[in-house]
């Protein structure tokens, strides 16, 4: 069974179908969970409360072809109202002098991208970070592609303009 079949499956209701999906999307999902989180004990946790609410919910997509962009959808809304609450805290931690260019690039991105509201972290890391296609991460949100190209070049205009304020290299 391919990865459709398993999502018109689920969304029809199999149990197998739907455990199978979950499976198949583990990891995307676990990767999603630390992006955010940070930690692997959290983001196990954040796995299965995302199961739960997808179990409960699958049925409701319309298209079977954006069930693995619905999932981390849910993860992601998930991962950020455990941040908000404050039950889960993003440290940075003191840097040490040893980390190479490559970290040093990766943390000044972390900073820039919590600088973002949350929907504009969400348009990033479903484009650049999970290679969503922009067609599904409209259909997703209920609004017109130009729109989500539109916010994209909004922000990816303000992560530039933030790291040539921290010294002009130009990372974006």
């Amino acid at each position: 069974m391919d990865e459709k079949e398993m999502s018109e499956a689920a969304i029809g209701g199999d149990d197998d179908a739907f455990l199978a999906l979950m499976q198949y999307h583990k990891e995307a999902l676990l990767r999603t969970a630390i992006a955010f989180l940070k930690n692997e004990q959290d983001a196990l946790e954040a796995l299965q409360e995302v199961t739960y609410r997808a179990y409960k919910k699958i049925h409701t997509v319309r298209e079977a072809a954006y069930v693995k962009t619905w999932l981390i959808r849910i993860m992601m809304n998930y991962c950020q109202d455990q941040l908000k609450r404050g039950k889960r805290y993003i440290t940075t931690g003191e840097v040490d002098e040893t980390i190479g260019k490559e970290d040093d690039y990766r943390l000044e991105l972390a900073e820039a991208l919590a600088k973002l509201k949350p929907d504009e972290q969400q348009l990033i890391y479903l484009k650049y970070f999970q290679d969503v296609k922009i067609k599904e991460i409209a259909e997703l949100s209920s609004i017109p592609e130009g729109t989500v190209k539109s916010r994209l070049h909004k922000i990816l205009r303000s992560l530039r303009s933030h790291f040539e304020d921290k010294g002009g290299r130009d990372h974006v």
